[in-house]
């Protein structure tokens, strides 16, 4: 039998106890673990876990941070850093050092994947809005956008026009605009998992939507239980049930798949990871990629690579970097993993 996964895409084994839901409200007090708070951010479902004594006041703190992030990454939000830098029209733009760090990241990810992770790919998503599209009952033809429009968008792809100076950041083309959606919940879960760390908190995990970031084992010693089991949903199981599962401690899994946000239209389906050379989604053999690394920023920028990358190069960009491993699913519902899937991460599949 098939294990469940919740909606949100992982579920997290051997938990014993009940888990206390925390309000925004309210008196506080030391909660022993795991205790735990959700909340709505980046147009998702967020959680964050910790199976140690702690005062409610540190998970409010821990989420007040994330909504920090968000007014910070948002294209959306209209006094956001990177609504700032699309509005500018070519003029430089002072931002947060946190702001620089992330583009930075997005650039790094621009250079390893010869252009097919472009964070100036924000006109080709608005144009397509699959997000919205993805949530309509009724779809046709019509919601494709015409090759005119695609071609004009793609116009404005080219993340060598992003031009940072101290903290400073220039958008050389007035009509392109940044989008961070790609990796900025992975680097929002890495600063949660530092605030964690920083004020003791060395067991649990922060879910960002299925960015999954784990902090230490989850029970001392070296016993299987140490391990965090999460689940790699099969894709597009309306049970949410698992195609396979790993077992991480202090590791993130992140997962990229046509099976997130997609729509259909005269039979064929639309999904959110456009192709910058064509300006379509990518129709590459592939159904989903999920990688285990280090840090969830990495997580997010090399799988959304990897799976424009397609299997082979995709593979081989996974082997020759280091502490990250993959799980590649094509469209036959085959499973890839790289060298280390089953040797150095645990592995299983259901």
């Amino acid at each position: 039998m098939k294990k469940r996964l919740r909606p949100i895409q992982v579920i997290f084994y051997a938990i014993s106890t009940l888990t206390v839901i925390l309000t925004a409200s309210g008196c506080r007090s030391l909660q022993t673990g795991p205790v735990s708070k959700s909340g709505f951010y980046f147009n998702t479902v967020i959680q964050v876990t910790v199976y140690e004594r702690v005062d409610e006041q540190l998970l409010d703190d821990c989420f007040s941070l994330a909504g920090d992030y968000e007014a910070l990454f948002s294209a959306t939000i209209e006094d956001s850093d990177v609504s700032k830098i699309n509005a500018a029209a070519g003029r430089p733009v002072t931002v947060r050092d946190e702001t620089v760090d992330l583009i930075t990241k997005g650039i790094y990810y621009g250079d390893i994947s010869g252009g097919k992770f472009d964070i100036t790919i924000g006109v080709l998503s608005d144009l397509w809005d699959i997000p919205t599209k993805a949530l309509l009952t009724d779809t046709d033809a019509s919601m494709i956008p015409s090759q005119e429009e695609i071609d004009t968008a793609l116009s404005t792809l080219d993340y060598h026009n992003i031009r940072i100076d101290g903290n400073e950041v220039t958008l050389l083309d007035p009509d392109a605009r940044i989008d961070l959606g790609g990796i900025a919940k992975g680097y929002i879960a890495d600063r949660m998992k530092d605030f964690l760390n920083e004020n003791g908190v060395t067991s649990g995990f922060i879910n960002l939507g299925g960015n999954v970031l784990v902090l230490g084992p989850k029970t001392s010693g070296g016993s299987d239980e140490s391990y965090y089991t999460i689940g790699i949903q099969r894709p597009f199981a309306g049970d949410h049930s698992s195609i396979a599962s790993v077992k991480v401690t202090d590791e993130t899994v992140v997962s990229s798949g046509v099976y997130e946000r997609s729509f259909e239209a005269d039979g064929k389906r639309y999904h959110h990871i456009l192709d910058t050379a064509t300006g379509y989604p990518y129709d590459n053999g592939l159904l989903g990629v999920t990688v285990v690394t280090k840090k969830s920023v990495d997580g997010d920028g090399l799988s959304t690579t990897c799976f424009s990358l397609g299997l082979e190069e995709g593979m081989a960009l996974i082997e020759r970097t280091k502490d990250a491993e993959a799980i590649f699913i094509t469209d036959d519902y085959k499973l890839h993993t790289s060298s280390g899937i089953g040797t150095k991460i645990p592995f299983t599949i259901l």
